[in-house]
């Protein structure tokens, strides 16, 4: 059975702080093994002290910025980026986040959110002496679907995917490509509880123990997709107009993943 529920009584967090005996005192000895943690980003990046000034949201969106994907201006004079940012997501705004930060200042993504989840498995697996994993969380939208969910954007100690390929489906056929992104689903699932504006940055997953393992696991950067594989390297206007300024004869070579 899967169980799902936010831990209460964590408090503002502020540069510095250690995340590890903060979630282990929300927790109040309720970890055992097998346990997965969502922490929510916003929750890493202020410990990491990922915080710049607010005046300076779109510098840092610059700075995040590795590729514009697609831009679009509003009416109202209003431009949206869609980036991959220093970590290989595809987001909006590069990541950089203006809710629910201390007054004038934006959040950055954590430095390495893999290398985050795993310190915080770790510290927790030594500090309660429970094997529990964790993922830490952001809010995604997606392309072709309106609204956000969560992802995950680290993980420590858990299975990212879940490979079903060579096993069978109900009718005994073959299964080819099958391989859920669980940590994405977890993710999703914990947020469930979490919310966005009730103070509950960090759910614990119950009945997936079978996804808890090593520290060593692959993390969420192995969830991006290669640019080789990306059919999907541009936004619709962005790649009409690279062709028709460059020669359609001439695009693949301009875009092409390496160049």
């Amino acid at each position: 059975m899967l169980q799902i529920w936010p831990l209460r009584g964590i408090p503002e967090i502020t540069a510095g702080a250690d995340l590890v005996r903060i979630i282990a005192d929300a927790a109040d000895g309720a970890l055992t093994d097998g346990d997965i943690l969502v922490v929510t980003s916003k929750i890493v990046s202020k410990a990491e002290g990922r915080a710049v000034p607010g005046a300076d949201r779109e510098d840092a969106i610059t700075a995040e910025t590795v590729r514009v994907v697609a831009s679009r201006t509003s009416e109202s004079g209003h431009t949206v980026r869609i980036v991959e940012n220093r970590l290989g997501i595809v987001a909006a705004a590069a990541g950089v986040d203006a809710s629910n930060t201390p007054h004038g200042t934006v959040l950055l993504l954590p430095t390495d959110p893999d290398a985050s989840a795993r310190a915080l498995a770790a510290g927790l697996r030594e500090l309660l002496g429970a094997t529990v994993g964790v993922i830490v969380s952001d809010t995604l939208g997606r392309p072709w679907r309106e609204g956000q969910t969560d992802t995950a954007i680290g993980a420590g100690g858990v299975r990212v995917f879940e490979d079903l390929r060579g096993t069978t489906d109900a009718e005994g056929r073959p299964l080819a490509v099958t391989m859920p992104c669980v940590a994405d689903e977890v993710a999703a699932a914990a947020d469930l509880v979490k919310g966005k504006a009730a103070g509950l940055p960090v759910a614990v997953v119950r009945g997936r123990g079978d996804l808890v393992g090593n520290l060593d696991l692959p993390g969420a950067r192995s969830i991006v997709r290669p640019a080789e594989r990306d059919m999907f390297r541009l936004g619709a206007d962005e790649a009409y107009d690279l062709g028709y300024a460059a020669g359609v004869e001439d695009v693949w070579e301009q875009d092409r993943p390496g160049r």
